[in-house]
């Protein structure tokens, strides 16, 4: 009797499962069955131009043969243990960290996801101050469970869900600076932000404002967190958006391209934070599990000694010169969390872009295409996509 087993080629149609999913989700017209470098192909043989990268996550492209033997080896080697168990790979993974950001918040917390991070950020400002609201930024997203959602704007008429929030929360306009001397008081305990928002449309916070956010928390005594979920870890062509603005919050929040694909996020906090930090102040089952943190290193490594960080400067410099064409009148963001803004609904050039084989996102600004790439894309993928928007016209 043979032990051969018959793997299917997964091209092959296959009769049509069930569909036990939860339908929450709107959905691509594309199916994906795999993937390799800047490119998904789809069971009839389309080869697709990423530009959206799983909501940012696909940092390093699809197959990077060095992020694949980090989690490979790591999985033979030991797949889980718990914090309970000192680990040294989490340990070089929060060194690696600490020393990218450069920016001294040397204390890292490891979780699963962005919401859980930024949950985690708010409890140690709520810990910390004593205080009982939190300002949030028109425009911004922060997660979608009970803290994080609270922050997030619009998320109370669209989705919250809770029949209340479990603080109070006040929203501020980044052209209302002059505001933050009274906005900010003593029942403040945290201002949480990010500096280039996301799925708001690529918009870059101009550097004053966040400046004057930074300089009325250390007057009051408030925790600026900074969350760089989504334009973290390179996404802007520099560590974080904080080194790019050259303005060090007190606790940074990250996620998406920290794993690039794996499921990880992290809690990065300053000396004074820190302090707050004690046994069973914070926990997690599954953060900072080996193989999340084998990948962490890895990523980083990658960043590093392939140059990412200039070729995301230089690829995003060169779509702003080269794809303000057709529909696109402009561009905003920075480095690869990128919008391109178009004369029609962003949906409709989205479409059209998907009928070329190129995958873009939009946002929650209705003439915004969102460019989300790995950090590996290169020229002739930014000549691409002009030529397509070229193609589609105005």
């Amino acid at each position: 009797m043979s032990n051969v087993v018959q793997l299917r080629d997964p091209r092959q149609p296959t009769a049509p499962l069930q569909d036990h999913l939860a339908p929450v989700f709107a959905q691509f017209p594309l199916e994906v069955v795999d993937a390799q470098g800047v490119y998904l192909h789809t069971p009839d043989g389309r080869k697709v131009l990423d530009l959206y990268g799983g909501h940012a996550v696909a940092a390093l492209g699809y197959n990077h043969p060095r992020w694949v033997e980090a989690l490979t080896n790591q999985a033979r080697q030991l797949c889980f243990q718990s914090n309970a168990v000192p680990l040294d790979v989490r340990r070089r993974a929060a060194a690696k960290l600490a020393k990218f950001c450069g920016l001294g918040l040397d204390t890292i917390f490891f979780v699963n996801s962005g919401a859980e991070a930024n949950e985690n950020a708010l409890k140690l400002a709520f810990k910390m101050t004593g205080g009982t609201e939190v300002i949030a930024v028109e425009g911004s997203f922060h997660g979608r469970t009970a803290a994080a959602g609270a922050v997030t704007w619009g998320a109370e008429k669209k989705w919250y869900g809770f029949p209340g929030k479990p603080f109070d929360v006040k929203f501020i306009k980044p052209t209302e600076a002059h505001k933050l001397a009274t906005l900010v008081n003593d029942k403040t305990a945290a201002v949480i932000v990010e500096p280039v928002q996301g799925v708001a449309g690529a918009v870059d916070l101009p550097k004053e404002f966040l400046q004057a956010l930074r300089t009325r928390c250390s007057e009051n005594g408030s925790i600026l967190i900074f969350d760089e979920v989504q334009c973290g870890v390179g996404r802007t062509g520099y560590p974080f958006a904080a080194n790019m603005v050259g303005i060090t919050p007190d606790i940074i929040t990250t996620a998406k391209a920290l794993g690039a694909g794996f499921p990880v996020s992290a809690v990065l906090v300053a000396d004074h934070v820190a302090e707050y930090m004690k046994i069973d102040s914070l926990g997690t089952t599954f953060g900072a599990g080996p193989m999340a943190c084998a990948v962490v290193e890895a990523v980083i490594d990658i960043i590093e000694s392939e140059n990412l960080l200039e070729n995301v400067r230089l690829r995003s410099a060169e779509i702003r010169e080269k794809c303000v064409v057709g529909p696109v009148v402009g561009t905003q963001g920075a480095g690869f969390l990128l919008g391109l803004r178009t004369t029609r609904p962003a949906k409709d050039v989205q479409a059209e872009l998907l009928k070329l084989d190129i995958l873009t996102g939009t946002s929650g600004d209705p003439n915004i295409v969102r460019i989300l790439a790995p950090f590996v894309l290169g020229s002739e993928h930014v000549d691409q996509l002009a030529d397509a928007l070229k193609r589609i016209g105005k």
